[in-house]
């Protein structure tokens, strides 16, 4: 078969429609069953989201759609994802409608100014969501967030990632950020994650890293053109669908990547995967340590210890003396681990071998571990080995 071009999507879309959705008799299109139809150079794939309860019905019609895929000319690999929502909606919320400008309040009323506590709920003391539990096999999950785009986030997870491996743990890493997901070109790897006797994926492997991604599943400069309750779903398959660990060689770790912000996949994770810690990543600037502290406040209100911070891009160090150079001011990674009262992970300047390992998918702490990056984010993953409690492999 000829996959030295590209399949034609509206003619995969129209092979898929073929495909009979089994409660309303409609195509697979037709019935909006096929989400983020994904083609690539000999690969065609897409995720068919489905209603709880609902995935025994629908696992026949995921493998006669691959079948389909294919089928087709141009398409040598065909993976169709399946998952499911939580009910109606998605556990999407409504949108507030936008505020009108200020007027002042009717005379007996009180305004509520910013800040102020609405109202005593019991409930709302620190503690982890119930119904959160880790992946099987999985002794101990960390998140890695900075709370705003931009700060390295994804370079500190699979820096972290490496270190905690070197130290002979077993890692993992799963990359949440649906709408920018990076671990797939900054580790290297690529290809079609197959499914596991127990209908769970199977993660990719680089760098004696387990690794999941939506970006093995997308073409890496497609848009996700998906809504919150969508992107969420593709979280929680990965977070609890994927086979991290065996139950005679369970993962000693299993590395977050979290997106940017507070958003919808955020609370997905906090509220689905039990999480032993998180770390903060910030620049030393005030305005990426504002997101910081947003960041750190969400895991706090839920109950998540923060295990540290890390301060990226903390310097630049002079190339002819070697002095450090703080472009983005200096202190602040600091102030703010001290203000969290938790230690201060590391502080990572400014590096182009950094910068070129990520691109080039070769992890700076295997391919040249005594670089002053390399060194950081190991010293970094021994203060966390220790405060999770794991032995050295």
């Amino acid at each position: 078969m000829n996959t030295s071009r590209l399949p034609d999507r509206d003619a995969l879309l129209a092979l898929l429609d073929g495909v009979r959705d089994p409660q309303s008799g409609k195509g697979l299109v037709s019935a909006g069953l096929v989400q983020g139809l994904s083609v690539r150079t000999g690969r065609a794939g897409f995720m068919m989201e489905v209603a709880p309860g609902l995935l025994e019905l629908y696992e026949p019609v995921r493998l006669e759609a691959e079948q389909v895929l294919r089928q087709a000319p141009g398409v040598e690999q065909a993976q169709v994802v399946l998952t499911n929502f939580d009910g109606p909606g998605g556990g999407a919320v409504a949108a507030a409608p936008p505020a009108a400008e200020e007027a002042p309040p009717a005379p007996g009323v009180t305004r509520v100014r910013k800040g102020a506590r609405l109202a005593n709920d019991p409930q709302a003391a620190p503690s982890p969501p119930p119904n959160a539990a880790r992946p099987a096999h999985v002794r101990r999950v960390i998140a890695v967030a900075s709370g705003k785009g931009g700060v390295g986030k994804s370079t500190v997870s699979v820096s972290l990632a490496t270190a905690l491996s070197g130290l002979g743990l077993r890692v993992g890493l799963l990359d949440a950020d649906v709408y920018g997901p990076s671990a797939p070109r900054m580790l290297g790897v690529d290809g079609d994650p197959e499914y596991h006797p127990e209908k769970k994926l199977i993660p990719l492997e680089a760098w004696g890293i387990k690794v999941m991604s939506i970006g093995f599943m997308v073409d890496e400069g497609a848009p996700m053109i998906w809504r919150g309750p969508m992107a969420s779903s593709a979280v929680r398959q990965m977070m609890h669908e994927v086979a991290w660990g065996e139950a005679d060689a369970p993962l000693d770790v299993l590395v977050v990547d979290m997106p940017p912000g507070t958003g919808d996949i955020q609370l997905t994770l906090i509220q689905k995967m039990k999480l032993d810690g998180v770390v903060i990543v910030t620049t030393p600037q005030e305005i990426a340590l504002i997101d910081a502290r947003r960041a750190a406040s969400m895991f706090q209100k839920t109950g998540t210890p923060i295990l540290g911070v890390i301060e990226n891009m903390a310097y630049f160090a002079d190339p002819a003396t070697g002095v450090p150079i703080p472009i983005f001011g200096q202190g602040g990674g600091a102030a703010e681990a001290e203000r969290l009262a938790v230690p201060m992970l590391g502080q990572i300047p400014i590096d182009v071998a950094l910068r070129q390992a990520c691109d080039d998918g070769r992890p700076l702490g295997v391919t040249a571990p005594d670089s002053g990056p390399a060194r950081a984010f190991r010293q970094a993953a021994e203060m966390l080995r220790t405060r999770l409690g794991l032995a050295r492999g």
